[in-house]
């Protein structure tokens, strides 16, 4: 009844954690619909995603026992977080090694196109979008684009609106799209980032990335080292469920249709994003017994609290079959949500369930992103 009731919410549902009481809210895994999937799971539908905050006593246990648990699971199953003492040969201070190939002035901001070294060999293209009119310490954002277009999109989708409005911006793209040697997902990428630095997963690679470029933010005198936030679609919106989780340097993070569920319809386990070995998908699934996954990503999504997450979906069906974020994805969202009330956070996780299809923008999309970052990083998060 619940979801029938979603679907006729006009245009789209936007509901902080809390309103969501009611006894018939979905806590359910996704089915997998994903035809590729190493672990199809059938009957995952039927079982309920695993609490998260049963049997914790209070904020004080998750913070001391419960979320280290998962965090250390995490790393387990990502390789590792971020370089060894032995990888940091590979990066030097990012601000320093900025590299400005041209600038143009538009009406609202200054369009700086940069490279920075993401690695020490390895110059990414960027562009930095710097609002005009605007004194003081200004809050950022970090959008990356999607698989198909390039690094300069994000200025089109979220980047102008946010520059006018006193946002300094800075668009990218992660590094299966072009990494060393012109190396992309389907070429390489996974294959040359294990070659220099052993086991570590694309995605946690892509977290490090985003780190590294708010701490180009971070060395500017207009942004406000708390008030940084990222954006990204569908692969940008696979790197913010991992952001949001692990990169304390962001403030406020929003996914736009990343399929959440990680054996649903979607690739989470391609070797450019979290390869699915023996060894992990043991440490995902340690009862392959009972349907569906004893690991998702609500664990990431409860990771983040209490900082504000948006996930925003493009479908209001019971399941699209497709990428998008669709009703089944309430299940991950009210799980999570349990850590952040016990955080006494409810408010900050959020899902925008939007009918506007997988898509970067449309009319509810644009309203749920626009109104996040507004509240969250114009006035700060306490």
């Amino acid at each position: 009844m619940i979801f029938a009731l979603i679907a006729m919410l006009a245009p789209f549902t936007l509901l902080p954690a809390q309103e969501l009481e009611q006894p018939q809210q979905r806590l359910n895994q996704h089915r997998v619909t994903s035809k590729r999937s190493p672990a199809p799971e059938p009957g995952a539908e039927r079982e309920l995603i695993p609490s998260l905050v049963e049997g914790v006593k209070d904020k004080r246990d998750w913070e001391r026992r419960k979320r280290p648990e998962l965090v250390r699971l995490w790393t387990d199953i990502l390789g590792k977080l971020e370089p060894t003492a032995a990888d940091r040969q590979w990066f030097g201070d990012i601000a320093k090694g900025a590299r400005v190939l041209d600038t143009r002035d538009t009406p609202h901001y200054e369009r700086v196109h940069l490279e920075l070294p993401i690695e020490r060999d390895f110059h990414q293209q960027h562009l930095l979008l710097i609002p005009r009119n605007f004194k003081g310490k200004r809050p950022a954002v970090i959008a990356w684009t999607s698989t198909t277009p390039d690094y300069t999109v994000p200025e089109q989708w979220w980047g102008a609106w946010l520059a006018e409005r006193g946002f300094v911006v800075l668009t990218s793209w992660s590094f299966i799209r072009h990494y060393r040697g012109g190396a992309t997902y389907a070429k390489g990428a996974a294959e040359k980032l294990h070659e220099r630095f052993g086991n570590w997963a694309p995605l946690a690679k892509m977290v490090y990335d985003v780190r590294r470029e708010a701490g180009f933010l971070r060395a500017r005198k207009d942004v406000d080292a708390k008030r940084i936030g990222f954006i990204g679609f569908s692969l940008g919106a696979k790197a913010a469920v991992y952001v949001g989780a692990f990169a304390p340097e962001i403030a406020a993070t929003v996914a736009l249709d990343p399929h959440v569920a990680i054996n649903g319809n979607t690739n989470w386990y391609a070797p450019w994003y979290n390869e699915w070995t023996p060894r992990v998908l043991a440490l995902l699934n340690p009862n392959p017994a009972r349907p569906g996954f004893e690991h998702d990503h609500h664990e990431l999504l409860a990771l983040a609290a209490p900082k504000p997450f948006l996930l925003i979906g493009g479908s209001h069906k019971e399941d699209t079959g497709g990428d998008s974020d669709d009703l089944q994805s309430w299940g991950y969202v009210n799980r999570a949500r349990e850590a952040y009330k016990l955080l006494g956070a409810a408010d900050r996780l959020e899902f925008a369930s939007t009918n506007d299809g997988h898509k970067a923008n449309g009319p509810n999309i644009d309203a749920a992103w626009q109104r996040f970052f507004t509240r969250w990083l114009n006035r700060g998060v306490h």
